[in-house]
C-alpha cells in the first residue's frame, strides 16, 4: 500500500503532487526525474522490507504502483522467473512479464493495484484493478498527464482549482457516494475500476476495461450442495492464504456479521498463532453494538480479540478528520467505526484483512431480495431512490451486461457503483490516513469467478441471503450464528446532532457550497426530521469548508456545528 503520483508529458515534476500523499507511505519517498516523465513513490512497506522500493526497474521497465500483487509468487514460478528476480518486490514479475507479453501481463494479476508501467517499448500505461480497490486519478492538462492517489494532490500542487461540480454533490446527497468516473473536482477524473489507458503525446487513450464479472457469468446449473460448499472451502481458504502474504503484522477487523466471521475462521486456520482482531461497538442508547457476538467468534477461534468503543465524542471528533481523508467524498456514516478501528489497530497492526464484497458476491443485501419478488408481495427494483436526473446516470452506471439473472442484475449493480465509490473508498482512505493496508478477500478473481454464477437458489432461499456461504459457516464456525436474523448496520449518527440540529441548520444553510444544491428551506427542514439528509448535509458541509475553501479540520467543525 502506497501513494503513486506522476506527471507524463512537458514539463511538471511530480514531487508536489507526493508531497500531499506521505500520509498513504509513511515509511518514505522516492521521485525520479527524466526526460518527459516524473515519477514518485510514498512507500508503505508490506513486501521485501528492503529491496521493493520504488520506482522499480527490471527487463528494461519501470513500474510504480500502489496495493498489492497477491499472485507474485504463483507468476514468478510459472514464468521461471527466478533467476531474473533481483527483488522479492510483488511488483517485479510484472516487468519481466510485460517484456514477453505486452499489455496481455496485465490479465494475468491477482490482486488490489493501481499502477503505472512504462515499457521498454516507450509505451506508458495505467491500469487499475477490476473492482476498484485501490484508487487513481487523472488529470489532462498542457500536453501532458498527471496521476495521483489522490485528487488532493493536484489541488495541492496548483495544477487545477478546487471547483464544485453541483451534479456531483446531488449524487451524495442522494446516494453518499458518487458517480461515473467524473470526481466532484471538475477536471479530475477517475481511472474506472479495471480500466487500462495508455498515454500518447500528453493524452490519455482508453484502451479497455478488465471486467470484474465476466460478462459471460450466466446463472448456473443446479449442482450437488455437499459439492459446492467444498469448492466454496477450497476458494476461500486460497484467497485468504494469498491475501495473508506480508512481511509486517497482519489480522484483521471483526464485526458481529457473517462475512469478516467468515475471514476470521479461515485465518485462524491457517495461523498457528492466534490472530489480532479489531472489533468496534457504540456507546449510545439503543445502537446496535456487535461487541457480544464478535467476542463470541474470537472465543471460539482462539483469536487475540481487541475491542474499542464509539461515542458522541469520538463523533465530533473524528467526523472533521474523516471529512479531510475522504477528498473525493463518500458521506457513509460506515466511515467513521472504520476509521476508529483504523487509529486502535495502528502500532499493532500493518495489514488488515476485512469483509467487504461479500454481500455484493453472495447476495447478502435485502434489497436483492425484494428485487426477487413480484409487485404484489412487495418486491420493487434494487435502485436508489432519488430525483429523476440522479437516477439516471446511476441507472446508466449500473446497467449489467445481457444474458444475467435479476438477481445478478442487482448484484452487477452495486459492484459497479456502490462498491468501488462508497465501500472501497472509505475502507482505503481511513486506513491510508492511519498508515494501514487494508485486504479483501472476498474480492479476488477466483472468488468472484466462483461466486458470481452461482444458482440463485443457492444465494437467496426464502428470508436468508448469502445461503450457500451461512451453509459453510454453520459446520466451519457455528458460534458465528450463521442462522440468526441478520441486523441493519446503524451508526447512531441522529441521536449525536439531535440535541444541535437548530443551530446545525442555521450554520450549513449558510455555507455556499450547500447553498449551491439546497436551499435553506430545504436544509432546514432536514435537519428538523429524524433521518432524511441531516448527516451527509453536515458531513458535506464541513467536506466543503476543507477542501474548497480550505479551512482546517477543526475550523470546518466549530464553522458548521459550532463550539463542541
Amino acid at each position: 500500500m502506497c501513494g503513486i503520483a506522476g506527471v507524463i508529458g512537458s514539463g511538471g515534476s511530480a514531487r508536489p503532487l507526493i508531497e500531499a500523499l506521505t500520509h498513504r507511505g509513511p515509511d518514505g519517498v522516492r521521485v525520479e526525474e527524466a526526460d518527459g516523465r516524473s515519477l514518485a513513490h510514498a512507500r508503505l512497506s508490506i513486501i521485501d522490507l528492503e529491496g521493493g522500493w520504488q520506482p522499480l526497474h527490471a527487463a528494461g521497465s519501470t513500474v510504480i504502483g500502489n496495493g498489492e500483487i497477491y499472485n507474485y509468487v504463483e507468476l514468478a514460478r510459472d514464468f521461471q522467473l527466478g533467476g531474473k528476480l533481483s527483488t522479492g518486490s510483488d511488483f517485479e514479475p510484472l516487468l519481466h512479464l510485460y517484456a514477453q507479453e505486452g499489455e496481455a501481463a496485465f490479465d494475468r494479476l491477482r490482486g488490489m493495484y493501481a499502477f503505472c508501467l512504462i515499457g521498454a517499448d516507450g509505451r506508458v500505461w495505467l491500469a487499475r484493478d477490476p473492482f476498484g480497490i485501490k484508487p487513481l486519478y487523472l488529470l489532462e492538462q498542457d500536453g501532458a498527464v498527471a496521476f495521483a492517489s489522490e485528487p488532493r494532490a493536484f489541488l495541492a500542487a496548483g495544477l487545477v482549482g478546487a471547483e464544485l461540480s453541483e451534479d456531483r454533490a446531488r449524487e451524495l446527497l442522494a446516494f453518499n457516494y458518487t458517480l461515473t468516473d467524473q470526481t466532484i473536482f471538475q477536471g479530475v477524473r477517475r481511472l474506472a475500476p479495471g480500466e487500462i489507458v495508455e498515454i500518447v503525446d500528453g493524452k490519455i487513450v482508453p484502451r479497455r476495461r478488465r471486467a470484474a464479472i465476466s460478462k459471460g457469468a450466466k446463472p448456473g446449473a443446479e449442482a450437488d450442495e455437499k459439492a459446492l460448499i467444498a469448492r466454496l472451502d477450497a476458494v476461500l481458504e486460497d484467497s485468504v492464504r494469498v491475501h495473508q502474504r506480508s512481511d509486517v503484522p497482519y489480522g484483521l477487523f471483526l464485526s458481529g456479521g457473517i462475512d469478516s466471521a467468515t475471514i476470521a475462521t479461515l485465518m485462524a486456520r491457517l495461523n498457528e498463532r492466534p490472530v489480532t482482531a479489531f472489533t468496534c461497538g457504540f456507546e449510545a442508547p439503543g445502537a446496535r453494538d456487535e461487541r457480544a457476538q464478535a467476542e463470541r467468534v474470537a472465543r471460539a477461534l482462539d483469536l487475540d480479540w481487541r475491542e474499542t468503543s464509539f461515542g458522541e465524542e469520538d463523533f465530533w471528533r473524528i467526523l472533521p478528520q474523516i471529512a479531510w481523508a475522504h477528498d473525493d467524498p463518500t458521506a457513509d456514516y460506515a466511515t467513521l467505526p472504520t476509521y476508529k478501528l483504523a487509529e486502535a489497530a495502528k502500532g499493532t497492526l500493518t495489514v488488515v484483512l476485512t469483509g467487504e464484497g461479500g454481500d455484493e458476491l453472495f447476495a447478502g443485501y435485502g434489497r436483492y431480495r425484494r428485487a426477487l419478488r413480484p409487485a404484489w408481495l412487495g418486491g420493487r427494483a434494487a435502485e436508489p431512490r432519488a430525483e429523476a436526473a440522479v437516477v439516471a446516470r446511476w441507472r446508466d452506471q449500473a446497467a449489467a451486461p445481457k444474458g444475467l439473472s435479476p438477481l445478478q442484475a442487482a448484484q452487477h449493480a452495486d459492484i459497479a457503483t456502490w462498491l468501488p465509490n462508497d465501500l472501497l473508498l472509505k475502507l482505503d482512505r481511513c486506513l491510508m490516513a492511519h498508515g494501514l493496508e487494508g485486504r479483501t478477500p472476498f474480492l479476488d478473481p477466483e472468488v468472484a469467478a466462483f461466486a458470481f454464477p452461482l444458482p440463485d437458489r443457492f444465494k437467496v432461499r426464502g428470508r436468508y441471503g448469502k445461503w450457500l456461504l451461512r451453509k459453510w459457516l454453520e459446520g466451519a464456525c457455528p458460534a458465528a450464528d450463521p442462522w440468526g436474523r441478520k441486523k441493519g448496520f446503524t451508526v447512531p449518527v441522529d441521536a449525536w446532532i439531535a440535541p444541535r440540529a437548530a443551530e446545525i441548520a442555521e450554520r450549513v444553510a449558510r455555507i455556499e457550497a450547500v447553498r449551491r444544491v439546497r436551499s435553506p428551506e430545504a436544509v432546514r427542514a432536514a435537519f428538523a426530521s429524524e433521518g432524511g439528509e441531516r448527516w451527509p448535509l453536515l458531513f458535506f458541509a464541513i467536506w466543503a469548508l476543507i477542501h474548497l475553501d480550505g479551512a482546517s479540520p477543526h475550523e470546518a467543525l466549530t464553522a458548521a456545528a459550532g463550539t463542541i
